[in-house]
């Protein structure tokens, strides 16, 4: 109720009769409708929620404290007859989540429309205790599926056979879905920040970048490490680790109530360009984590968010070097006023296997 009541005291500041929301991760945060079909409309009295027959039963079981509709209509038409029912003329959506189809069909009528951005995203980059539990079960789950899936690091290992064995430790800790496709990259693969797992068979000497994630709940946890498989002349891999490392702890320590998220990125950028690397540090140093995977804040050079109590962030600085290799380091930080919190838990210094 708590969320409704405050996305309806937007309804007089933004001078509008009702909001629509249509982004499901943001249905889900307001209702708790887990479905893939549904849509909510905030007018100033009341909270109705609009789903189709396949979720009848679902929406009864998840959804409380509004008007339930199962509607048989074209959506733009039920929307259309929602605000005809609720006197709305004016109309507030989320710009990102509309078509332009929908988009078209609605501004066709006397409906006035307003394009909204980040409305339901604002109390979400805050989180609850709930959801903070959640997100640490998530951590957990996360961690015991790295854990279990050690003695499966070894020389000549593929790093989609890896990859493959990693999804079903982490589903079998109790994750309904895996967040994402969990990477393996290793030696000169690694350097890419995003690679997908290939038929690579891993060597003596390569760096190898482990990043995935848990659920519960529907809440995600996102993290990374990267490990060094034992070999000669391995004294590159292990400096290139080392600064990563040090950047990571330089940010964690900035991380307070009140800075900007930009402040927390300088922290690990600039030590990383004092190495002499800042060619090979392109991504934001963090990302927020919660229904979604990314979610606000963005914790970059580009974006001045300022940090609250309670925000749920990443924070993994890289260096990637082409033909070479690359070292990620990933962990969840929950914001304390003064400090951060780790809520991850695996050992960050370098593990060497073999």
């Amino acid at each position: 109720m708590q969320k409704k009541s405050l996305l309806r005291k937007k309804l007089s500041e933004l001078k509008i009769d009702a909001i629509l929301i249509t982004d499901l991760t943001n249905v889900r945060y307001i209702s708790g409708f887990t479905g893939s079909s549904g849509f909510f409309i905030i007018t100033k009295t009341e909270s109705v929620f609009v789903t189709d027959f396949r979720y009848q039963e679902q929406a009864q079981q998840e959804v409380r404290g509004c008007i339930i509709r199962i509607s048989r209509r074209e959506r733009t038409r039920e929307i259309q007859e929602l605000c005809k029912e609720y006197k709305i003329k004016k109309l507030g959506f989320e710009e990102d989540n509309v078509s332009y189809g929908a988009y078209r069909k609605l501004i066709g009528t006397k409906i006035r429309l307003k394009p909204l951005s980040g409305l339901v995203e604002s109390l979400r980059i805050v989180k609850t205790n709930d959801e903070i539990t959640n997100l640490k079960k998530a951590v957990l789950r996360a961690e015991a599926a790295f854990r279990k899936l050690q003695p499966h690091i070894r020389a000549g290992a593929t790093e989609r056979k890896i990859a493959l064995k990693f999804e079903e430790l982490i589903k079998a800790e109790g994750c309904k879905l895996v967040p994402f496709g969990v990477i393996v990259a290793s030696g000169p693969m690694s350097a890419l920040p995003h690679a997908k797992p290939t038929g690579r068979s891993i060597k003596k000497g390569d760096l190898i970048v482990f990043d995935w994630g848990g659920e519960c709940n529907g809440y995600f946890s996102d993290m990374s490490r990267t490990v060094l498989l034992n070999g000669r002349n391995i004294s590159r891999q292990k400096e290139v680790y080392s600064i990563v490392l040090e950047a990571q702890k330089r940010a964690i320590n900035t991380v307070r109530s009140g800075l900007k998220t930009a402040l927390v990125d300088a922290a690990a950028r600039d030590y990383i360009e004092q190495q002499g690397h800042g060619d090979h540090f392109g991504h934001g140093t963090g990302h927020g984590v919660g229904l979604a995977v990314h979610e606000r804040p963005v914790v970059s050079w580009r974006n001045k968010e300022v940090i609250k109590n309670n925000m749920v962030f990443t924070i993994e600085p890289g260096i990637y070097i082409p033909g070479f290799g690359g070292v990620r380091i990933e962990d969840m930080v929950l914001v304390r006023r003064r400090r951060a919190e780790l809520l991850t838990s695996l050992p960050r210094r370098l593990k060497i296997i073999g």
